[in-house]
């Protein structure tokens, strides 16, 4: 039995699930517990991921770093000039041009938008009392109203516009040889993603419950946008072939395939929250 993906928007996926159109949807974001609850759907976190500010500014001869004022007031569209002085002064001996930034923000519902608008949510006054968080948000106008679909859009977009920002998932700026920022986290370090960053973030993670943020995690080499992805199905699966299938596959991706997420940009889950996944799975195979 062949299993066919397709990368959409989280948003779109838990759609398809809810309509019943798919067996099992991934997705940044977690349904609210009365939607999970009511339809029954399981959410198991499958990765550990990260959204980053990534960049196009030629010249540059070292990263940029941001702090979550620097980047609500980007995103927000009232720091538009690229030598602002917050940028100049969290970036010192940097050679910024006095050029105006091109902000991209995704056009779909994202899971991406999400876990950026919850950081920010969490650490922003200015952010939470203008936008709050959300998969689709309703972006300011001017300079913060460049729209694209997808990471792939967003990616391409940065690519081929000077002077251009925007947020999109990690893999995606290593896949397009995109800049990218360290930001300042909840213990005041500038850290950069990579494994270990990415890994700090979710070793905090409590194993018994699965409905957990690691966004703004504490610990001083935490990267503070990172998140899991959850593998959402639905535990009323008739039984037969294809509920054994759908157990078999997700019992390999939390055991032997957690060795393979590195070559994707993502990092393993903590052993001790893979193993409560695998108990979950046991269940589901017996459950009737």
């Amino acid at each position: 039995m062949a299993i066919s993906y397709e990368a959409l928007g989280s948003e779109e996926g838990m759609e398809r699930l809810r309509r019943g159109e798919v067996d099992f949807a991934a997705s940044d974001i977690l349904p609210d517990k009365d939607i999970q609850d009511q339809l029954a759907i399981e959410a198991l976190p499958a990765v550990v991921g990260a959204v980053v500010p990534a960049y196009h500014i030629q010249g540059l001869t070292r990263d940029l770093r941001f702090t979550p004022e620097l980047l609500a007031g980007i995103f927000l569209g009232r720091i538009t000039k690229r030598n602002d002085p917050l940028i100049k002064a969290i970036n010192p001996g940097v050679n910024l041009p006095a050029a105006d930034i091109v902000v991209f923000h995704r056009s779909d519902g994202s899971g991406t938008t999400y876990v950026l608008s919850e950081y920010l949510s969490k650490t922003n006054p200015a952010w939470r009392e203008a936008m709050g968080t959300g998969s689709t948000l309703h972006w300011p106008s001017g300079s913060s109203g460049k729209a694209a679909k997808g990471n792939d859009g967003v990616a391409d977009a940065l690519t081929h516009t000077a002077y251009s920002i925007g947020y999109l998932e990690f893999i995606y700026a290593l896949r397009n040889e995109l800049a990218y920022g360290a930001i300042k986290n909840a213990a005041g370090k500038y850290v950069r993603p990579d494994i270990d960053s990415v890994t700090a973030a979710a070793k905090g993670a409590p194993a018994e419950n699965f409905r957990v943020s690691i966004v703004d995690a504490p610990g001083r080499e935490a990267y503070p946008i990172s998140s899991f992805t959850w593998l959402l199905f639905s535990s009323k699966m008739p039984d037969g072939v294809k509920r054994e299938r759908l157990a078999a596959f997700l019992d390999w991706a939390f055991s032997s395939g957690q060795r393979e997420v590195g070559a994707l940009g993502y990092t393993a889950l903590p052993e001790d929250l893979a193993g409560q996944e695998r108990g979950a799975l046991a269940r589901f195979r017996t459950k009737r």
